[in-house]
């Protein structure tokens, strides 16, 4: 480390296992930990940096409980705009990631960049001594998310998944938070296996809008954006608009289609109702067109099964017009669980309420306790989305080990738990 304790970006490239080495060699000790117990001080103003500040991310530039000091993008015009609406002289701007993880001034790092970029930033995040904030879906693969979460354990970092659903805020057709139907469940009224069914019935969009296209003709890349910083580890493919920005959901190298986008949104109140946190199904059936190779498409029906009986049904075409959310042997719930709470209130009450979480993510960064959306289980919410995409990517049913994480005897689903990054980038 220099004298001046100014990580150079040849240093990082270094010593980074973003490139292949085996770990960090040093450790970068952000400004805000003081004292013996690694506490932040009530009085010490927390600070951030936003990496990738399109569209979601600049939303995301003047949230409480931090103070912006960087943003960051690969698109000169995006890394404009954003700068124009902070309007701060104490803000920089930067179109390369490393360059704002060298600053020690920065306590936390805000990843509203394309899902193939995630993971690798994450842990870099991580070996550099930041907090993230990341937004969904976690990681793009399920090898990748095993990484975010062994490199935020092994630096001592507070991660935060940004999807709100299982601790806050209404959830989509069901006129109340997920906190009384956890408590419904736990309460055992509905019985045991459960089943839940996610579709329009039940109040829950797809967006097979968020398709690919097959027809992209390669076209000369804007003088702003810097397209190979942009692909980063995906593969080359030749420069179309409609790769990038607000349309990369629909294509494989970047993201899942809907399911990519919607799914940990959707999915990750289920794994939290069903107190599934710390597994995942072992198997998953599928009901799709073939897919292109390239461009994601739309799917019919995917069925996840755990081995104790419970199934989360992703019901695509909405088949089944009757379907309840949650379906036990002794009772179901249907949309709109709001309208009925009245006739439940005095028997749940007799119950007791779910375990408190850490839900103010400035609260969680300065007592360094976990936030209630954090890389271990955003991992597992993460890995049933990454199980849909490869069983609909190869359109067959998968037998997965959620203890190894492994697709048991399938070379073929294995390789697209570790897929290849584009040199230099891999973890």
């Amino acid at each position: 480390m220099k004298k001046n304790n100014h990580v150079s970006r040849r240093d990082f490239l270094k010593k980074s296992s973003l490139f292949g080495a085996a770990s960090l060699s040093f450790s970068i000790v952000p400004r805000r930990v003081l004292g013996m117990n690694g506490q932040t001080a009530p009085s010490d103003e927390l600070t951030k940096a936003v990496i990738g500040v399109g569209g979601m991310g600049r939303g995301h530039l003047r949230y409480p409980g931090a103070r912006l000091l960087a943003v960051c993008d690969v698109d000169a015009n995006h890394l404009k705009q954003a700068l124009e609406l902070v309007d701060d002289a104490d803000v920089k701007g930067y179109s390369d990631f490393r360059e704002v993880l060298e600053r020690q001034d920065i306590d936390i790092v805000h990843i509203p960049t394309p899902p193939h970029w995630h993971g690798l930033i994450s842990i870099a995040a991580a070996e550099a001594g930041k907090d993230i904030w990341c937004e969904k879906p976690m990681t793009r693969t399920i090898g990748e998310g095993k990484k975010v979460v062994e490199a935020v354990q092994r630096n001592g970092r507070i991660f935060r998944l940004n999807t709100w659903f299982r601790f806050q805020d209404t959830f989509y057709g069901f006129g109340t938070p997920v906190k009384p139907i956890k408590k419904l469940v736990d309460s055992g009224m509905l019985g045991w296996p459960l089943k839940a069914t996610v579709s329009a019935t039940t109040g829950f969009n797809w967006k097979f809008n968020w398709s690919g296209r097959t027809d992209l003709a390669p076209q000369e890349v804007p003088a702003e954006l810097d397209y190979n910083m942009w692909l980063g580890p995906a593969p080359y493919k030749p420069y179309h608009p409609h790769r990038v920005h607000g349309t990369f959901r629909g294509y494989w190298d970047y993201d899942g289609g809907g399911l990519g986008d919607m799914g940990q949104h959707y999915l990750d109140p289920i794994q939290y109702l069903l107190g599934k946190d710390e597994t995942s199904p072992v198997e998953v059936d599928v009901d799709t067109p073939q897919q292109h190779p390239d461009a994601v498409g739309s799917w019919r029906r995917i069925t996840l099964k755990y081995a104790d009986g419970c199934q989360i049904v992703l019901d695509g075409e909405d088949r089944d017009k009757n379907a309840a959310f949650l379906e036990g042997p002794d009772g179901k719930l249907f949309r709109g669980f709001r309208s009925n709470i009245e006739n439940l209130e005095k028997k749940l009450a007799a119950f007791p309420d779910p375990e408190p979480q850490v839900v103010d993510f400035s609260h969680a960064v300065r007592t360094r306790r976990k936030f209630a959306l954090n890389e271990a289980n955003g991992h597992r919410s993460c890995t049933l989305i990454n199980l849909g995409k490869i069983a609909v990517r190869l359109g067959r049913g998968l037998k997965f080990d959620p203890v190894q994480q492994r697709f048991i005897d399938d070379d073929v689903a294995n390789r697209l738990i570790d897929q290849p990054m584009r040199a230099p980038w891999h973890v």
